[in-house]
């Protein structure tokens, strides 16, 4: 290997020839037990603090592999030669020390709420006027499936599929942006490995799980260099997830999972993103704040299909800024707060509002895109990304009854929430409590009881208030599963609650 690192470079019809080689040993080489199945666990039979055979197997496992300090130095002397070689280190070389100039980001397209449009061509709109807009960086697409089924044409026609052969007529090219393979994680690590550049990464929701490994080991660097004091600069890149939970009903259940949501609330909030836009304009304004988010991985759960258009521009910015906006009613004079995560979950809430409204029950509506943000902080840095408590009570009056409508699970989700959790008694989380099959968006919903009938029936509950107050007698035998849910489902089609 050394004489042909050492020899001129071989040649070869696609370039270099990159030499290198594989040293190979035994499993545990030294130990005990070393070549066999022993070395794939505790090689010793006992506790060494306590046992003598197994001290005296650890003590000769040991002495086989003692190196002398001397040697060590010598070893080190003879490696670290960047001085005189005039050689930067590793560490800080420009490609470990990147620092990406923030792109410029065009003005979203103003949709005035009231209409109806699709959340991912939206997206599609706003990531390529990002791309044109910023020509000197680099654009990188890791794409595992279909991205016109994901209404990314706009992407697919400006960026075009990577491929060694291009089809006449089909949005292909040698050098196109748009990394296709079918295996998540390798199209995540072609978007991770582009670091001066501008990424996007887009994916069904349900086979996102398959690149929580990738993302959580860029994500574990990138907190251990802040930590270190090296910062990443790194523009933050965004994990579309679509094709999801609620609108994937043609493979049943198995195109149903909010895990890769719940699992990346898991993770630590200043390097962990996961938003929820509600509408058009809040995917649009959520990605160009995703890549304002130096060192980060920000996961967007985003529609395909139209939704109503809720936000302006301007409560799309401060959504993304601030993690929650009020929507409806008094925050004030309210006796009741409910609480949408997730576009489909909007619209149930606020028809919810409206029910209450016309029961005079004073209520006031919050859309939560970014619940990490109001998380109790696990550590120093986190608490550093939270929202301060004021801007939490403001938002949250503390004593004031709840109820939470969630894209995710439930459980996790209030998790995540504790500090606005009041107990189960002024507090209830409705969500994906998996049950799913082909079924549309309003069967999905009514199947996890997260219809707007749903949620005034919890609201019922925190208010300690009879639900045949506030439900009809259809609508309440449709809720118990003896009556037609299309007493409840059918203002999809136009009916009021």
């Amino acid at each position: 290997m050394e004489a042909r690192l050492q020899a001129p470079g071989e040649s070869h019809d696609r370039g270099v020839v990159l030499p290198y080689g594989i040293a190979e040993t035994v499993k545990g080489y030294g130990f005990p037990g070393a070549g066999t199945n022993t070395a794939h666990n505790l090689p010793l039979p006992g506790n060494p603090s306590q046992d003598e055979p197994a001290r005296a197997l650890f003590n000769e496992g040991a002495a086989a592999l003692f190196v002398p300090r001397t040697e060590l130095d010598q070893a080190l002397a003879a490696l670290d030669t960047h001085q005189t070689q005039q050689r930067m280190r590793e560490r800080d070389h420009a490609l470990a020390t990147r620092q990406v100039p923030p792109p410029r980001v065009p003005p979203i397209a103003d949709r005035a709420p009231g209409g109806t449009s699709s959340p991912m061509q939206a997206l599609d709109a706003q990531f390529t006027s990002i791309a044109e807009a910023n020509p000197q960086l680099r654009v990188c697409v890791g794409n595992p499936d279909e991205l016109r089924s994901n209404k990314l044409d706009r992407t697919l026609d400006t960026l075009k599929h990577r491929v060694q052969e291009p089809e006449q007529g089909v949005a292909e090219s040698t050098t196109g942006a748009v990394i296709t393979a079918l295996n998540e994680e390798a199209v995540m690590c072609a978007a991770l490995g582009n670091k001066d550049g501008l990424n996007l990464v887009v994916t069904y929701e349900a086979f996102a799980p398959k690149m929580l490994g990738a993302v959580r080991q860029e994500l574990i660097f990138s907190r251990h260099l802040r930590q270190a004091g090296r910062p990443p600069g790194w523009l933050g890149v965004p994990l579309v997830l679509t094709s999801h939970t609620w609108e994937n009903a043609k493979n049943e259940q198995s195109h149903q999972d909010p895990t890769m949501a719940e699992a990346l609330l898991g993770e630590m909030a200043d390097v962990s993103r996961v938003v929820f836009p509600p509408d058009s304009n809040g995917a649009a304004a959520a990605l160009a704040h995703a890549y304002a988010q130096l060192g980060t991985v920000t996961a967007l759960v985003v529609p395909k299909r139209s939704v109503p258009d809720v936000l302006t521009p301007d409560q799309a910015h401060n959504l993304a800024e601030a993690g929650a906006v009020h929507l409806a009613g008094d925050p004030h004079g309210a006796q009741l707060m409910l609480v949408a995560t997730g576009a489909y979950q909007l619209q149930e809430i606020l028809r919810a509002y409206e029910r209450l409204s016309a029961h005079d029950v004073p209520t006031t509506v919050v859309y939560l895109g970014e619940p990490a943000r109001f998380r109790a902080p696990r550590d120093p840095d986190e608490s550093t990304y939270v929202q301060p408590a004021a801007f939490v009570h403001e938002l949250f009056p503390p004593t004031m009854p709840r109820v939470f409508l969630t894209h995710t699970r439930p459980e996790p989700f209030l998790g995540v929430l504790r500090p606005l959790d009041l107990g189960p008694a002024t507090t209830v989380a409705l969500g994906f409590i998996n049950c799913g099959g082909t079924l549309d968006v309003p069967g999905l919903l009514f199947a996890n009881r997260s219809t707007w009938a749903h949620v005034v029936d919890a609201a019922a509950r925190v208010l300690e208030r009879a639900t045949e107050e506030l439900l009809t007698v259809d609508e309440r035998t449709a809720l118990d599963g003896r009556g037609n849910s299309a007493t409840i489902i059918a203002i999809r089609h136009g009916a009021r609650p």
